[in-house]
């Protein structure tokens, strides 16, 4: 710790939070243990137990914690390296204490409250959150035996990072830390809906006449020829009434 110290401004509030840290998880325990790598205060080599009495039972899973400067105002990414059943490898998983939810992350929570939440909820439902997986029981209890044996490039054999030591009681931040905690599924991106279209109504239909429609000469020959038939009505009466009349002098 002495050379982070020369190496880092170790008035910055995020890096004196790392180095206090780095002490309290200098001793491996039982169930997990973390330490920067020696040349980078921001990335952490983690390695958990996994939880008894579930599909993970009796493996050891080995993964890395990107932490940002601005530590611990925003939260760290996990990503898992050892195949376990659960979550993608090399994938930041989508945990409502990682870097996918700063809007849930509190800067009280630390390392070990993200290794305990992630201890807590690997036998919980995938249900779809980014860099989860739903293999089956079996699938999962087999790559917890072959995790014994995986090997980490820097921190090698992965089955001796961790100690006989029992990990020390959760205090009562803790406990409400991780009653608070919860995977967060990543919500995808409807496809956006087609735009209605406008229901047209519909135009009243006219029902066309089966007889051929009158052209406005045939009008105009009815016109005419009802004008005429009058006009001879009035010869007609005039004619008869002037005859009356004589008739009626001689008389």
């Amino acid at each position: 710790m002495a050379e982070m110290g020369e190496k880092y401004n170790t008035k910055c509030p995020g890096v004196k939070r790392l180095m206090r840290e780095a002490l309290e998880l200098a001793e491996a325990t039982e169930e997990y243990c973390a330490r920067p790598l020696e040349d980078n205060l921001f990335e952490w080599h983690f390695t958990v137990q996994g939880p008894k009495g579930t599909d993970f039972e009796g493996g050891i899973y080995h993964g890395r914690i990107l932490l940002p400067k601005e530590y611990p105002m925003h939260p760290p990414h996990i990503i898992l390296l050892t195949p376990n059943g659960r979550f993608e490898v090399q994938k930041k998983i989508c945990l409502s204490i990682s870097g996918h939810h700063p809007e849930t992350w509190q800067p009280s929570w630390s390392i070990r409250t993200a290794l305990l939440a992630l201890i807590a909820f690997m036998p919980t439902p995938a249900e779809g959150t980014i860099g989860s997986l739903d293999y089956t029981p079996a699938e999962r209890k087999m790559l917890a035996k072959k995790s014994t044996t995986w090997s980490c490039p820097q921190c090698g054999d992965i089955s001796n990072l961790l100690s006989c030591t029992a990990a020390k009681p959760l205090t009562e931040e803790e406990q409400s830390a991780l009653n608070q905690i919860a995977f967060k599924a990543e919500e995808e991106p409807q496809a956006p809906k087609p735009p209605e279209e406008p229901v047209q109504e519909a135009e009243p239909q006219i029902l066309e006449s089966s007889e051929p429609s009158t052209s406005f000469l045939d009008q105009l020959t009815e016109v005419l020829v009802a004008l005429l038939v009058g006009a001879i009505a009035i010869f007609v009466y005039r004619r008869w009434s002037s005859l009356y009349t004589m008739a009626e002098a001689e008389m």
